[in-house]
């Protein structure tokens, strides 16, 4: 499998988020993606950095404005008296208000979902640096090539086109899928991270061009909360382009195994010709999330029930967080995929 993927991305380091009203260490860390990439050297894949970056297929998914927010944000933050030395919101619009803030303090409640997306100094370089690595694979397979593989990090299926949220900024996946319709009539993104791609889904839900199917754990009680109800379905042109598979939380591979077959007979009949895997590792059984209970054996089946759809695929990691068995789950998903 061809692989993409840059040192760049190791800048980002956050050292802590807030959760349930504490500060906790943050374990969207650089280590884990080093700990993914190890695995993949270790198992014999190609492994390669993007080559430059292409603004214009990020664009073509977020919004200029809150692009505009991400260069900027850390360097106007960092101006204002007594700021911390990362963004992080403290202030959030009920429905996002009327206006729009002309301050960074205002911007950063209104482009931030959450307090688990701290941007540093040097955030930046590295988020775009991720989005280059599914802009690779993405112009691979649009190339040509049946398959390719972008070990993104941060990762970005929480990134709305204009809110970051949950460790993403740039949404990958979106941005591969967009860049796979420049080719193809119908693609379709699945994604079998432990939570619900939201972001994903808020950039495609009212178009009927770009389907979004996601399994993953019941909502209800666990993050994102708000998004990834089964009664989700598109909206306008996107009606019905949207599947939700929300599991009981500790459900393992039989139940994991039986939603995806689903997902996948949604894929079939929307006549997708291409796919993107918004590829989560975090559905494990040993994850530090624990909210799932997938085996490494179960990861080699998911991998093969995509890969049998036989279509050209963009592979995006999304979560996985580190834990001694994470570089296994990769390379057996992959060996999966494979065949």
């Amino acid at each position: 499998m061809q692989v993409y993927f840059s040192d760049v991305q190791l800048r980002h380091a956050p050292r802590e988020f807030l959760v349930r009203g504490q500060w906790k260490p943050c374990p969207e860390k650089p280590e884990r993606a080093t700990a993914l990439k190890e695995a993949l050297h270790a198992a014999g894949h190609r492994i390669e950095a993007p080559e430059g970056s292409d603004r214009t297929a990020i664009a073509a998914v977020h919004d200029q404005r809150y692009l505009t927010f991400l260069e900027t944000a850390h360097r106007r933050w960092t101006d204002l008296p007594g700021a911390s030395e990362t963004v992080v919101p403290n202030i959030h619009p009920n429905g996002r208000g009327l206006g729009y803030p002309h301050s960074v303090v205002g911007q950063a409640g209104y482009h931030m979902a959450d307090t688990a997306c701290p941007l540093d100094g040097d955030s930046l370089d590295a988020i775009l640096a991720s989005a280059d690595c599914a802009i690779a694979a993405a112009t691979r397979v649009l190339q040509g090539k049946s398959s390719a593989y972008a070990l993104c990090r941060p990762p970005g299926h929480h990134a709305f086109a204009d809110m970051a949220g949950g460790f993403c900024f740039l949404n990958n996946s979106a941005i591969a899928a967009q860049m796979l319709r420049t080719r193809h009539e119908r693609v379709a993104i699945v994604d079998v991270d432990l939570h619900h791609g939201n972001g994903t889904q808020g950039i495609f839900y009212h178009r009927g061009d770009v389907l979004t199917v996601s399994v993953h754990a019941d909502p209800s009680n666990f993050y994102p909360f708000f998004w990834g109800h089964a009664n989700e379905a598109g909206e306008g042109e996107g009606e019905g382009a949207n599947l939700n598979l929300p599991l009981p939380l500790g459900s393992g591979d039989a139940a994991f195994l039986d939603a995806l077959e689903l997902g996948l007979r949604k894929v079939k009949s929307f006549g997708a010709s291409a796919i993107v895997v918004a590829l989560g590792l975090d559905a494990f059984a040993g994850d530090p999330f624990a909210g799932l209970a997938v085996t490494e054996e179960g990861f080699r089946n998911i991998g093969a029930a995509l890969g049998k759809l036989a279509l050209p695929s963009v592979l995006v990691q999304e979560g996985g967080y580190l834990c001694p068995e994470l570089g296994r789950n990769l390379v057996a998903f992959l060996a999966g995929f494979e065949g």
